[in-house]
């Protein structure tokens, strides 16, 4: 391997760019480091900038922080085994369940984190090899409110549906639930460049974040409530008439009941329902609607909610009104959490999807991707159960639905799932649980066999960002012996399964496939290949494998030097309706045609519907699955801090991490502590239906009064989704983990 390798940061959804080279401090102790990070700026998501996490990342790399051998439980006690002892006791587990309960008492649970190439290969051997209908992964977790939405409006769901630097160049960004500064800080330059072109900054958040101390202005409303926020801002723009009529009337259907349903939510209500003064929400209509351009992104905040689909889809309506989508430097924009939060779900992971984001229950979809796979349609299944009522049916009765065996790969949900100490019993309570992970987490000390699998930087493969920019993930070292890539590990378990054929090792081999399963759907990957992206830091799909013919004048951005279509001037292409579809698995450019350019933008003519229009839903605020009592009367709200990632399985293991972050802590308002008696660093019990969580008091006028915050990285008894409710969106299935009841008592003998 070269002395530097170019590659993309483990961890969230930005794929940072950096470059690995040795550090000359490798070696066989404990604390070796084999490689350091070096900027890479030509990157053009980060352009050379890092935050702790990803400048640290080398650590975990570290013998002493990661798995080395594979583990076998033997007599309760997790020893060492041969790759060959461990597989056959995963495909003893496996193979006994399914013939005992048959193939849906088998399941499998997916991460965020894996690259394309293996959340297809895993997928696949769901319904090929275990033939189970029960998978889902933690990014169900993620952004899925924010996909049902975005599918339902626009017919298509992509994180971002323009680059992220067009956010400098917008004139006004609304900000709802994110704290960027946090959880993804070298995407912070783009908020400080929006304010250094002119533009204005609205943060909607109900604490004062490190980024709503960017903002021009801050809208703090009581967790739960960003829905009727949104209605709010929708009833303020018909009532001084800033609809823009002409797009409405063109580009949009269903404006009717949405504007009804807006109507319903008048200013002085919405400051009743939200807290926040109606003179502020007029100021932030007028920030809005004031602008030349603007954008609407969400994150969390307003995803993780049991009406998250719908608040989501309320931020959606507000951009339809005013003409802030489908527009150059304008529209509405998720800002996925995980690393492959995007392309994990695209390819298969999720239940209700095959690759290239076909729905499992459309013939058509069933057919291709079983001819890709060499099966018969009518053998795979259908869709199986979100992620929560997956991880619930663990270890119950097979004839009432129950599920006896799971294989985990990259996910840790005794950490990372709502009702943690719940799911951690259901874990338990299987006959079989075998998991495949770079770092032995809580859900891995828990299973009967662990499988020691490659990292980033031990790997190559595909990864695709908050953008939809396909990037590929170089290996910069070979993993240590013992150790296997999660391709190796399905290789291996489909042969033992009695499938031979179908699960290469090779990463490239993998991809190529799945270009093929890809090929028409709404997500085309057929296009974009390892060379491609090398040459262009990444492909932004839907990218089908052709453009059309040379005579044909294709859409609008097809060539090189073609303009953008409307907003003339956008760099980087601007394909802005959904592109030719290639063939059933054709790939390539066949007969001289030109390659497809990839989208950076879409929906810049039209959107992906039927008929090209944009659909407003009707919405109406409701409660939070679980409002404050007597008994409960605070509110609970969850989320991250700068120096950990997720649930900490990895960035626990970094010394320099743990000294910035080492713990929880319950953030609360000076005057909830003087009511509670609690002084700074105090310990604090948060208690609600479902357990508790105890951390240090940091007292703070940066949250409500009525509030409380705690992050939720660590196990233990700091472990925070003890708390959350896993009440459920009806569409998106996504637990409300942003919002609950709880009462805060003192820990005796805390200090």
């Amino acid at each position: 391997m070269s002395e530097v390798t170019d590659t993309h940061c483990p961890y969230c959804s930005l794929q940072c760019g950096m470059s690995l080279r040795p550090s000359g401090t490798a070696g066989s102790g404990p604390g070796a480091v084999p490689l350091e990070v070096v900027e890479r700026p030509s990157f053009p998501v980060n352009r050379g900038a890092l935050c702790g996490k990803g400048r640290t990342a080398p650590a975990v790399l570290a013998a002493g922080a990661r798995l080395t051998r594979p583990l076998v439980r033997r007599a309760g006690r997790l020893t060492p085994a041969t790759w060959e002892e461990a597989l056959a006791a995963v495909a003893r587990g496996l193979l006994r369940t399914r013939a005992r309960y048959g193939p849906d008492a088998v399941a499998v649970f997916g991460g965020g984190g894996l690259t394309n190439e293996k959340a297809y290969a895993l997928g696949k051997f769901a319904r090929v090899v275990l033939r189970t209908s029960q998978i889902d992964y933690n990014g169900r977790f993620c952004m899925s409110s924010a996909a049902a939405a975005q599918t339902r409006a626009f017919g298509l769901d992509r994180g971002l549906p323009f680059p992220l630097a067009d956010v400098s160049r917008t004139g006004c960004l609304v900000l709802v639930g994110s704290n960027l500064a946090e959880t993804m800080p070298p995407a912070l330059r783009h908020l400080t460049e929006l304010r250094e072109n002119g533009g204005t900054l609205v943060v909607v958040d109900p604490r004062r974040t490190r980024t709503a101390e960017q903002a021009d202005l801050h809208l703090a409303p009581r967790p739960g409530t960003d829905l009727a926020l949104a209605l709010g801002m929708l009833h303020l723009v018909v009532a001084e008439g800033r609809v823009d009529e002409a797009f409405v009337a063109a580009r949009t259907r269903g404006w009717a009941a949405a504007r009804a349903a807006a109507m319903a939510h008048w200013p002085e209500l919405v400051e009743r329902i939200t807290g926040v003064p109606v003179p502020d929400l007029r100021r932030a209509v007028e920030l809005f609607c004031g602008a030349g351009s603007a954008m609407v992104l969400t994150a969390r905040g307003p995803e993780q909610q049991s009406k998250g689909t719908d608040t989501v889809g309320a931020w959606i309506n507000l951009c339809l009104a005013t003409g802030r989508a489908g527009r150059p430097y304008s529209g509405y924009g998720c800002l996925t959490g995980q690393g492959n939060g995007q392309g994990g779900r695209e390819h298969g992971q999720k239940a209700d999807q095959l690759p290239g984001y076909r729905k499992l229950t459309d013939p058509a979809a069933r057919a291709h991707v079983a001819r890709v796979w060499g099966v018969d349609p009518a053998a795979l299944p259908g869709p199986g159960r979100s992620a929560y009522e997956l991880l619930d049916a663990l270890g119950g009765d097979p004839a009432a639905g129950g599920i006896r065996s799971l294989l985990v790969m990259g996910s840790n949900p005794v950490v990372s799932a709502p009702r943690a100490a719940h799911v951690e019993g259901r874990l338990r309570s299987l006959d079989h649980l075998a998991v495949a992970d770079v770092v032995l987490s809580e859900t891995a000390a828990l299973a009967d066999v662990v499988l020691p699998v490659t990292q980033w930087a031990e790997e190559t493969g595909t990864m695709t960002n908050l953008e939809g920019r396909v990037v590929l993930r170089r290996a910069a070292l070979a993993p240590p012996p013992g150790v296997r890539s999660d391709l190796e590990v399905l290789h291996g378990l489909a042969a033992l399964l009695g499938r031979a054929e179908g699960f290469p090792t090779d990463p490239e081999e993998v991809f190529e496939e799945l270009r093929r399963a890809s090929a028409g759907g709404p997500a085309d990957y057929s296009g974009i290949t390892y060379r491609r992206i090398a040459a262009e830091d990444g492909v932004f799909w839907p990218c089908p494998a052709t453009a059309g013919p040379p005579d044909e004048p294709g859409e609008p951005g097809d060539a090189p030097d073609a303009p953008d279509g409307p907003g003339d001037g956008l760099p980087g292409g601007g394909a802005d309706r959904r592109p030719p579809q290639a063939p059933g698995g054709a790939v390539g450019a066949p007969g001289g045609r030109r390659p497809h350019p990839g989208t950076p933008r879409l929906f810049l003519d039209r959107f992906a519907t039927e008929d090209g229009r944009a659909r407003f839903v009707p919405v109406g605020h409701r409660p939070a699955a679980e409002e404050p009592d007597a008994d409960f009367p605070v509110l609970l709200t969850t989320g991250r801090v700068l120096a950990q990632y997720q649930s900490g399985a990895q960035t626990r293991r970094v010394a320099e991490l743990n000294a910035a972050a080492p713990g929880p802590f319950v953030q609360l308002h000076p005057l909830l502590a003087e009511r509670l008696g609690a002084a700074e660093g105090d310990l604090v019990a948060v208690v609600s239906r479902r357990g508790r969580a105890v951390g240090p008091a940091r007292i703070s006028r940066d949250i409500r009064p009525d509030t409380v915050f705690m992050p939720f990285h660590w196990a233990g008894e700091g472990r925070a989704n003890n708390v959350t409710n896993p009440a459920l969106d009806p569409t998106s299935r996504m637990p409300e983990f942003k919002v609950c009841a709880v009462r805060l008592e003192r820990v005796a003998g805390g200090s």
